[in-house]
């Protein structure tokens, strides 16, 4: 490759597509030269005969006979499988929904009807480009150079990339250009799928009607991304059935993969301590090993019998062998590093809005690439896909420029011409470069109506490997729904495990919920600023006491609560950054007294008895360990309060501290009874004072102290889940999703609904009102001709 001049350097450049016996069909022709030419490729040349007797000659004309019949058989039989593959591709895509040559194009402006001097000198050169390369190449299948577009006219491709920036910021990154792409417009496979276009539509046009095909969503794409400022280019190559027809039911969902994981850092200590190991009997291993030899060959007829079962599971699981694999044509565009800080080159699948690399297997080779300003045909080995590709556009053995361009620097208006006769051409020479003039195609526009609802049939239905992903605009749905993720336990989707949802513009600040259809776990996610300062609920039912865990922004809290978990008969709370090392909180509940529930009181009046309650802390480094609290234990039933404390460096055995309740000695609020009958001690490293009665006695009483506060919190925190649960559940009952300032259509709609609302509320009461007036008329004349009938 690269030897022989620029003919010898392009034979079995591109048209050599992997696991590929055919070479590149032709783009256009009838159907008996496509199949004369299928027919050249098949033809395999016939055995010679040697010389020798008549006999051995006659017997090798017969067996050469029969080699020709079976050559024959084979090449009728994949002819004939090949044409029904293209018929049934071409049927499929035949008759589209959408009829473009019914669409109205009298409206548009001249530019799209007729070529400029300039454009007619253009298709001149991109001829002449052609002729020389179709006779250099022969077998090189033909470039897409120029279309017609939606008037019948013939335009160069790079002229029909129109640079546009939107004024949407989502629209000034790469994602939300792909995104945006392939949510709006509505995919339409080629019509032949082994050929490009014989059209290119106008990315306004496309934008019209939604709807297009790979060629539409790469010209559209590479506009929005050169107008954001990337190195972006439409590529014409060949891609795999899955890509072409956007089929990811083998796929898995881009929401459900998992970020790499970072490797774990060895610890860099090699003195480490190698354990002998356990003693074993030679005796045992012997009978172990005579025991393995006898059930050997059962195992080995096990495992054949395992891998015959899993390679039928395999075929059933696995998609069929496409016949026209490497000759499916596909468009997609190339980004290149450089600008807007891209670190390394990559490919965008425009039917997808995925990022790819270009090492991916699924692009299996590339014919050319433009942009707005070149074309550019790639001369480079195919035989093993994108992988070995290099894209140095410089670089003119990978890369056939069409257009020379002048790499020399612009010269500054200040400075005045150098009159050097170095620099001047000479009248053999020719000037080679050309300047690609402007597009033909209007700006390209976008409403902020057709921005927030790009989908023209409502919705969008993404099939994935047990994933189903469906999209709605933003206000389609009552409750803010936009996304909504599907998870199945098999591949036909008919086990439901998991149901993601994501919801916008909602008043409540939800914006994710997730829900365990085999536990019928829903947990929902909400943005800072809630009312509430909620992260996170899980739950069952709103019901209370039914096992609620709620989370919360614990830097909005003056507490520093950031998790609460709560059921019939515990409550853990979990704290982070308090000045006093609390870390977590657990309580324990008794049963209500039943004559209190068979009476019908509410949980408010007959609340949960509290049975103890524990509390950890972390390390105090400003304390010694003996004095810095690691555990409090508050039996508050048994009146038992135990205290354990954190340990040194040296320590094995921590120091602990318990309070008993004197037995048979009542109990009073204001009294604390200290003796050493009940105070029990175990400090093997504490200080004199510990040892003190004094220092002791005044402990208990702040213990005593806190244990009333921490019950007054433990009421508090079971009413704050019970306002949470009643706040929720009318937010769920009452949903309202708020709206942009800057959209004034939207605040005009809100705005009458809410005063219909209101109108509504307004007759309804007023009509309460008539009908208790009527009540209290006809209770008067009842009363009046009571009294009458009495007198």
């Amino acid at each position: 490759m690269g030897e022989g001049g620029h003919g010898a350097r392009s034979v079995g450049m591109c048209c050599a597509l992997p696991n590929q016996a055919l070479p590149a069909l032709p783009r256009s022709g009838t159907w008996n030269h496509l199949f004369t030419t299928l027919l050249s490729w098949f033809w395999l040349p016939q055995p010679c005969s040697l010389p020798g007797g008549m006999e051995a000659l006659e017997e090798r004309e017969e067996v050469e006979e029969t080699a020709e019949d079976a050559i024959s058989m084979n090449i009728s039989d994949s002819l004939d499988d090949l044409r029904e593959v293209v018929e049934e591709a071409s049927a499929t895509s035949g008759e589209p929904d959408f009829d473009w040559s019914s669409i109205d194009t009298s409206h548009l402006p001249s530019s799209y009807k007729t070529n400029s001097q300039q454009e007619k000198e253009l298709l001149q050169l991109a001829d002449h480009f052609f002729q020389q390369y179709t006779h250099l190449c022969p077998e090189r299948k033909p470039l897409f150079i120029h279309p017609l577009n939606e008037c019948g006219v013939q335009k160069f491709v790079s002229t029909t990339v129109r640079p546009t920036l939107l004024p949407f910021p989502d629209l000034y990154y790469w994602s939300g250009c792909a995104s945006f792409v392939c949510d709006y417009l509505i995919m339409e496979p080629l019509k032949c799928p082994i050929t490009p276009p014989s059209s290119l539509y106008s990315p306004t046009t496309i934008l019209k009607y939604q709807r297009g095909n790979c060629f539409d969503f790469s010209v559209l794409l590479c506009s929005l991304l050169i107008g954001a400022g990337y190195d972006a280019y439409c590529v014409h190559g060949y891609a795999t059935l899955e890509m072409c027809s956007l089929d990811q039911t083998q796929e898995l969902c881009p929401l459900l993969r998992k970020p790499p994981e970072v490797p774990e850092e060895e610890d860099p200590n090699k003195y480490i301590i190698k354990y002998p190991l356990e003693p074993q009997s030679k005796f045992e291993l012997q009978q172990k090993a005579k025991e393995e030899e006898e059930t050997e060959p059962v195992q080995e007829e096990e495992k054949e019998e395992e891998e015959k079962e899993e390679e039928v599971v395999t075929e059933v699981g696995m998609p069929k062998r496409d016949p026209l694999h490497g000759l499916r044509v596909h468009a997609w565009v190339l980004v290149l590093p450089g600008k807007r800080k891209v670190p390394e080159t990559f490919f965008i699948n425009p039917f997808t809005g995925n990022h790819h690399s270009t090492r991916d297997e699924c692009f299996l080779g590339i014919e050319s690439i433009w942009n707005h300003r070149n074309y550019w045909v790639n001369m480079q080995d195919c035989s093993k896909g994108c992988k070995d590709l290099s894209f140095d556009l410089s670089d003119s053995i990978c890369w056939e420029i069409m257009f020379s361009e002048s790499h020399e620097p612009s010269q500054s208006p200040t400075e005045s011409p150098k009159k050097d006769t170095d620099d001047t051409p000479e009248k053999g020479e020719i000037d080679m470069s050309f300047e690609m003039p402007l597009s033909w195609v209007t700006r390209i526009r976008v409403s902020c109506r057709e921005y927030e609802n790009p989908f023209s049939r409502g919705k969008k239905v993404i099939l994935y490997d047990k994933a189903k992903l469906e999209k709605w605009a933003a206000y389609a749905n009552g409750d803010g729904l936009v996304e909504r993720l599907t998870v199945y336990a098999d591949s036909e989707r008919t086990e439901e495990l998991e149901v993601k949802e994501w919801f916008k513009h909602r008043e409540d600040l939800l914006y994710m919920r997730e829900v365990n259809k085999q536990t019928q776990l829903i947990t929902d996610h909400f943005r800072p600023g809630h009312p509430l300062l909620l992260k996170a609920h899980s739950y069952t039912s709103l019901e209370p006491e039914t096992g609620h865990t709620v989370e919360f922004y614990h830097t909005a809290r003056v507490d520093g609560l950031w998790k609460r978990f709560e059921n019939a008969t515990e409550m853990t709370e979990y704290f982070i950054g308090r000045e006093d090392f609390l870390h977590m909180r657990h309580i324990e509940f008794g049963e209500r007294e039943k004559e209190m529930e068979n009476a019908g009181i509410t949980a408010d009046a007959n609340p949960r008895p509290i049975v103890q309650i524990k509390e950890y802390f972390h390390r105090n480094p400003e304390k010694p360990a003996d004095e810095d609290i690691e555990e409090r234990v508050f039996m508050v039933i048994d009146d038992v309060i135990q205290l354990t404390y954190h340990l040194e460096l040296h320590d094995t055995i921590a120091s602990k501290v318990v309070f008993c309740r004197v037995i048979g000695r009542e109990k009073r609020e204001d009294e604390i009874f200290l003796s050493r009958e009940n105070t029990v001690k175990y400090e093997p490293w504490s200080s004199e004072k510990h040892k003190n009665m004094l220092h002791l006695y005044d402990l208990l009483w702040e213990l005593r102290a806190e244990q009333k506060e921490l019950k007054h919190h433990v009421r508090d925190a079971e009413a704050e889940m019970l306002n949470i649960l009643m706040v929720r559940e009318d937010e769920e009952a009452n949903i309202k999703l708020s709206v942009s300032m800057y959209s004034t259509a939207k605040r005009g709609q809100q705005q009458e609904a809410t005063e219909l609302e209101e109108e509504q509320k307004s007759s309804q009461s007023s009509l309460k009102d008539e009908s208790q007036h009527m009540g209290g008329e006809a209770e008067s004349v009842a009363h009046h001709t009571a009294t009458n009938s009495t007198v």
